[in-house]
């Protein structure tokens, strides 16, 4: 036991950069494969186990384990129990951890313009809502005020739009002017593929509860930036 832990600091110590860089100490922190997925589902609260697994398909429990593990000793986020009658484990960032959020904007707008990026693979319901925060365009937001509810695999979210600004957060729904009601694919398509919101009604893709055209004003305030070469 005491040379697989031995084993287990050796292997991580050899992966660093050993370099001043903060760029280069910021990949020592999160630099492993998943790491910074796994704080991606974190961004809007704290969530369990089983749950970072179902929306980060591709993981092991292992390597999940590992990663959590590792940014829970870097300091990026840490390990609590809900009080009764929940009483389960969760996972939550810290502070410091929350304050990741420009990366994965920055990360995000510049790998958008890739030729590459196939917008059509899975989707969680976080990286809908921090793709908002990242694509709303603050031109067209201008004037705009609206609270639009999305019921999406994990529950409900609002998101605020006002002052030229947009703000996402887990939320009752019932003080809203609209519930877009779906899977992240298909709010998605909706929202930066051009796919008409009748026609994913129509194929029981998504439920719009409220004045559609509050709903098509709203995927209206997001634009992706242009593909390399255009």
């Amino acid at each position: 036991m005491e040379l697989e832990k031995i084993t287990k600091v050796e292997s991580r110590a050899s992966r660093r950069y050993e370099d001043a860089c903060g760029a280069a100490h910021a990949l020592d922190l999160v630099g492993e494969r998943w790491a910074l997925l796994v704080i991606r589902e974190l961004m809007l609260g704290p969530k369990r186990f089983s749950d970072l697994r179902a929306d980060l398909p591709g993981i092991s429990a292992n390597v999940l384990t590992q990663r959590l593990e590792g940014l829970e000793e870097a300091g990026v986020l840490v390990r609590r129990k809900l009080a009764p009658p929940a009483s389960t484990q969760v996972y939550e960032l810290t502070p410091w951890g929350y304050e990741a959020e420009p990366i994965f904007q920055a990360l995000g707008r510049w790998a958008a313009r890739s030729p590459r990026h196939d917008p059509s693979l899975p989707l969680s319901d976080v990286s809908l809502l921090l793709s908002f925060r990242t694509m709303a365009d603050p031109v067209r937001m201008r004037g705009v005020k609206m609270r639009i509810g999305l019921r999406l695999r994990r529950g409900g979210y609002c998101v605020r739009v006002g002052g030229g600004s947009l703000d996402v957060s887990r939320d009752s729904l019932e003080d809203v002017d609209l519930v877009i009601a779906g899977a992240p694919p298909a709010i998605a398509a909706a929202v930066y593929g051009g796919v008409p919101l009748a026609q994913l009604e129509t194929e029981g893709a998504l439920a719009i509860e409220g004045e559609h055209g509050l709903a098509e004003r709203f995927i209206g305030l997001f634009a992706l930036p242009p593909k390399v070469g255009d």
